[in-house]
């Protein structure tokens, strides 16, 4: 075995380990311990995080931050790799404490030097924006481990009617348009539940266990609303352009059938938990959009228009 192989597979082998001895390395590669010892510290010199220990069980040892063995992609793997990393850097928090930038100038500084100008330039009229967010996701790390775990979280939850603790596993963590949600099921009442991981103020992590029979991307693809309202709403052409940009909005384009616009439609149900969001957006969308029913969204929006009207008549 040549030396260069060896090395390599000693990376590996230190990897795969957290506690070892010169002697176990001698005799996994049929070397001496003196010619192991040497070669631990040529890989340490390499960057990799082994450190010794003494006294009577001491030994090596390697860090939480273990570096990965050398892996090679072809270019088109190495653009996906370096515009996933940069797809990343528009999100404040991230799970793991991952380092987009140190990663992004590793990769880059490996490829080949005719490659490195076409990355330059993608990077100029190539983006996978997302809004820059100043809310921040602490605890992401943490609920990712409990919820491969199936571990009890016991979290304080800011919503709209004050912070409360709540007992929930949760089932996973996604990113959506800048923010992290937590779909996770509620211990107390049994139910699942989606949670703003930004609105959790503390999180402990509890030794007990239970069982949720459902996975992240199971519960994300056959989501279904457990306390459903049925949403009507009429849209002008420009209402139906902005609504397009998000998906539960699902307009359905009716052609030239009210008056002058152009209409669209959506015919679709939500969760009840939903009304005021839903008020509020369409709201948002001005005399672009018309709401038909529920009743309930018609009311919120009526109320804060007169309440914008109130604010403004006395300016």
């Amino acid at each position: 075995m040549s030396k260069t192989k060896l090395l390599f597979d000693l990376i590996m082998y230190v990897n795969s380990k957290r506690h070892f001895t010169a002697q176990d390395v001698a005799h996994e590669f049929g070397v001496s311990i003196r010619t192991a010892h040497r070669y631990l510290m040529e890989i340490s010199e390499l960057g990799v995080p082994v450190y010794t220990e003494q006294g009577r069980n001491g030994g090596y040892r390697t860090l939480n931050n273990r570096v990965l063995p050398p892996v090679s992609f072809d270019e088109n793997e190495a653009l996906a790799i370096f515009f996933a990393f940069r797809s990343l850097r528009h999100y404040d928090s991230l799970p793991f404490d991952a380092d987009i930038d140190s990663a992004s100038r590793k990769l880059f500084a490996l490829l080949p030097a005719d490659v490195k100008p076409k990355i330059k330039r993608l990077e100029h009229v190539l983006s996978f924006w997302n809004p820059k967010r100043s809310v921040k996701a602490p605890y992401l790390k943490e609920l990712i481990e409990a919820a491969v775990g199936r571990r009890i979280v016991c979290m304080t939850y800011r919503s709209k009617s004050g912070a409360r603790t709540r007992n929930a596993v949760p089932i996973g963590v996604y990113a959506n348009d800048g923010l992290w949600y937590m779909p996770a099921c509620d211990v107390d009442k049994g139910n699942v539940r989606l949670f703003r991981v930004d609105r959790i103020q503390s999180l402990q992590i509890s030794d007990e266990t239970y069982e949720v029979h459902t996975g992240l991307m199971e519960w994300l693809e056959n989501y279904t609303v457990s306390s459903p309202v049925r949403l009507v709403v009429e849209l002008t052409e420009e209402g139906m352009r902005q609504c397009q940009s998000y998906p539960w909005c699902d307009p359905v384009p009716l052609g030239k059938g009210l008056g002058n616009r152009a209409a669209g439609k959506i015919d679709t149900v939500i969760d009840r938990g939903d009304v005021g969001y839903t008020a509020a957006f369409f709201a948002g969308l001005g005399k672009e959009a018309k709401v038909l029913e529920p009743q309930e969204v018609i009311d919120l929006i009526r109320a804060h228009a007169e309440t914008l009207l109130h604010q403004y008549s006395q300016v």
